[in-house]
């Protein structure tokens, strides 16, 4: 079925018109706005760190390839949603933006609920309404996914390429987001389950490849978001309520529990760190992350996450699974409520076990892919690396 799926990927299609939007951005005389529309794939949730997706890096993307660029991008991702959902909802998340391009990416969901045809005649409807305000449109297939009876491969294949052939008929660009992702699975399996959050939602990995292929099809240049870290300040959230004189809860795997509250009141002598321990000892990644199930209800201002080195080295592939469930049950569901930073097991420990030292390596990847800020280093800096978390004046790691 992998083959098949990867065969997909390799047909042709025409090329479309070249897009006024690229001209425009180009020229970079006027501000360009940009509707992003789709499920929860395209929307700010908990798999990308709950601050960004796809639409927010596509505009930094479109801004490295123009830096004169005035650009804008609007999130209008909904969780659960179809194109039938889509259409009701056009007119008050996109067509009254009045942009001048407009990405749809829909599928994950219809492929579940809504006919194949249906799928096909409301994209059709979505181009015919964007079109009648002169806005020009790009569709984008979905990420590649682990199969499940839900979503067997094949079902995916099919809505996939029903995206393309509308696309060709309609004269429109892809950017073929499924065709981006196989290209890696092709070459290697762990690094493809590395652009994952779950085996649906792509991470900020995975979304940074989405808006690296959306600003190609859009201006026919090539970038890379390699070089962009988690968004400043690191802890946005505790900051506001330091300087507001409130209490801060927090929520810290050892040895944080003890330490996080020294290292704020070194900054503000007179904050009220009330401190929770999210136990590790004799704890294994599977329970730590059963307990991280419990985060959302525990109402915490900061979280802070330092799963320890020394625990067995599992698989890549069951580390990653248990590894970024604690980060995903950490957050928000959606847009981030809260602040949630992971330290290394070196920020801890100054010589590491080439086990550890394993464990460490792919925890870095997996933080990065989470666009959540890390805390690395060694035991003589911790009080440092905190203070510069949290430090008014710089805001920054």
């Amino acid at each position: 079925m992998r083959i098949l799926l990867f065969l997909l990927t390799c047909v042709s299609l025409l090329s479309a018109a070249p897009l006024k939007t690229a001209q425009l951005l180009a020229a970079g005389k006027k501000t360009i706005r940009i509707v992003c529309i789709g499920d929860s794939i395209t929307g700010v949730y908990y798999h990308s760190g709950g601050l960004r997706a796809y639409p927010e890096m596509l505009q930094i993307a479109l801004q490295k390839i123009h830096p004169q660029a005035q650009v804008t991008v609007r999130n209008a991702g909904i969780s659960g949603d179809t194109t039938t959902g889509a259409l009701k909802r056009l007119e008050r998340d996109v067509l009254a933006h009045k942009p001048h391009l407009v990405t749809i990416m829909f599928g994950m969901n219809d492929l579940v609920r809504t006919p194949i045809a249906d799928f096909q005649n409301n994209l059709r409807e979505i181009i015919r309404r964007c079109r009648a305000i002169d806005a020009e449109v790009i569709l984008c297939t979905q990420n590649s996914i682990v199969e499940s009876p839900q979503r067997p491969g094949a079902k995916l294949a099919e809505f996939t390429q029903a995206i393309r052939d509308i696309a060709k008929a309609e004269s429109l660009p892809v950017a073929d987001c499924f065709a981006a992702f196989e290209a890696v699975h092709s070459k290697d399996a762990l690094e493809w389950n590395l652009l994952l959050s779950d085996p649906i939602h792509p991470n900020m990995a995975g979304h940074k490849l989405f808006a690296e292929t959306i600003a190609q099809t859009i201006t026919g240049q090539k970038t890379s978001l390699a070089d962009i870290g988690p968004p400043l300040p690191a802890l946005r959230h505790t900051l506001a309520l330091l300087k507001a004189g409130k209490p801060v809860k927090v929520l810290a795997m050892p040895p944080y529990d003890t330490l996080i509250a020294p290292a704020i009141q070194q900054l503000y002598p007179k904050a009220v760190v009330n401190v929770t321990q999210w136990p590790t000892e004799g704890q294994t990644l599977a329970q730590l992350e059963e307990y991280a199930k419990k985060v959302r209800t525990m109402a915490q201002d900061l979280v802070l996450i330092a799963v320890p080195g020394s625990l067995p080295v599992q698989k890549p592939e069951a580390f990653h699974k248990s590894y970024s469930w604690i980060m995903n049950w950490s957050l928000s569901f959606g847009p981030q409520q809260w602040d949630v930073i992971v330290a290394l097991p070196s920020a801890a420990k100054t010589k590491l076990s080439t086990e550890e030292q394993q464990h460490e390596a792919l925890a870095r990847r997996l933080i990065d892919a989470q666009d959540l800020h890390m805390l690395a280093g060694d035991a003589s800096a911790l009080t440092t690396l905190l203070t510069q978390h949290i430090n008014p004046k710089t805001d920054s790691l």
